[in-house]
């Protein structure tokens, strides 16, 4: 049985769905993501999940007890804010013991359990510090262990490196990931980052416009994205719309404006459909010379753009309909033997296995 389980949630605000009927299983110990674009119902999904909103049907149920008949109050479920929401006024020590104090905690096991979050999340040196004495990432860490001193079962955690900068919440990542682990939550997050998403869950639910159009594990979602939008929102992507002319058991071949496509196995479609073909720019190899076959899934271009980003490089290429291919090439050698600039012509070639074939 499902740790956390909802079934058919749905939030109505007049008229509008915000949330429109989603069902999902999350496992115990499990760090799941909401990811999604700005107003997709994401956040109003997990305030459901907290209490604060109630649902206009369907149902929520925490490790067999359906949430609707617990006051928000009494629910073992705690939520970390963007913002953080620390005290200003109180010492790190004591934003962490707030929630303890409330709930009736007396000493010693307050302070025991105060001393072994502050352990946890390495801030023990810092415990009489104020909020604004701390760097960002300080004072998330305060933030979290203020969270998991009340020993949720469910942790909710909304867009929680958002206010970092990046470089500092590429570091803080796989922190955060192994605090919850090691503590053994269930933690559910917000973000509309999807590269903080798949460092971060084990499963990841991409949604818009209220509902689930994929859910799955995070190399699941980048390499076999089961829509259009999927695949645009989760990375880097070309997408190139065609006709299904071959479909056959081992292979099958699809007609773009600029390319044709082979690839290694059937879809079972229908000969003369509408399909769009969505291939990675790391997928792509670019050369001065013309591949062995250039029949099929190989193009030739004008380099129009190029950025340079230390370890790889991404090409826009132009193409003879107008149209361009993004390239990305990892920068393996100081000083390639064949460099490619502005203006020069090139090949971009591809293996029969590095796309797919989406019909929606």
């Amino acid at each position: 049985m499902s740790f956390l389980k909802i079934e058919g949630l749905t939030k109505d605000f007049d008229g509008y769905k915000a949330v429109n009927n989603v069902s999902l299983d999350i496992e115990k110990g499990e760090i799941f993501a909401l990811l999604g674009p700005s107003g997709c119902g994401k956040s109003t999904l997990l305030r459901m999940l907290a209490g604060f909103e109630t649902p206009t049907s369907g149902r929520i149920v925490l490790d067999g007890q359906d949430l609707a008949q617990v006051p928000s109050y009494k629910c073992p479920i705690n939520m970390m804010f963007q913002s953080y929401a620390l005290f200003p006024h109180l010492t790190v020590w004591d934003n962490i013991a707030f929630g303890l104090r409330r709930e009736g905690v007396r000493q010693p096991e307050l302070g025991e359990r105060v001393e072994a979050m502050l352990k946890l999340v390495q801030l023990g040196k810092y415990a009489k510090r104020k909020p604004h004495q701390l760097s960002g990432g300080q004072q998330q860490r305060v933030a979290l262990a203020r969270s998991l001193a009340k020993r949720p079962q469910l942790l909710l955690l909304d867009e929680p490196l958002g206010a970092l900068d990046k470089k500092l919440r590429e570091q803080t990542q796989i922190e955060l990931v192994n605090i919850v682990e090691q503590v053994g939550v269930t933690c559910v997050m917000v973000t509309h980052d999807q590269e903080e998403a798949m460092t971060m869950a084990s499963r990841i639910a991409v949604m818009s416009e209220g509902r689930f159009l994929q859910v799955g594990a995070p190399s699941d979602m980048y390499e076999t994205p089961a829509t259009r939008f999927v695949a645009d929102f989760i990375g880097n992507v070309n997408l190139m719309d065609g006709t299904l002319e071959v479909d056959a058991e081992a292979h099958c071949e699809i007609a773009c404006t600029d390319v044709r496509h082979y690839l290694g196995h059937g879809i079972t479609g229908t000969q003369g459909m509408a399909v769009t073909v969505a291939l990675r720019p790391e997928k792509i190899r670019l050369s001065r010379g013309a591949p062995q076959d250039i029949r099929v899934n190989a193009v030739k271009g004008t380099i129009r753009e190029m950025s340079y980003f230390g370890s790889f490089t991404v090409f826009h290429l132009a193409l003879p309909s107008g149209g361009s291919l993004k390239v990305s090439q990892a920068n393996v050698d100081r000083h390639p033997h064949e460099r490619l600039s502005w203006g020069d012509e090139a090949w971009a070639h591809w293996d029969g296995w590095a796309q797919v074939v989406l019909t929606q």
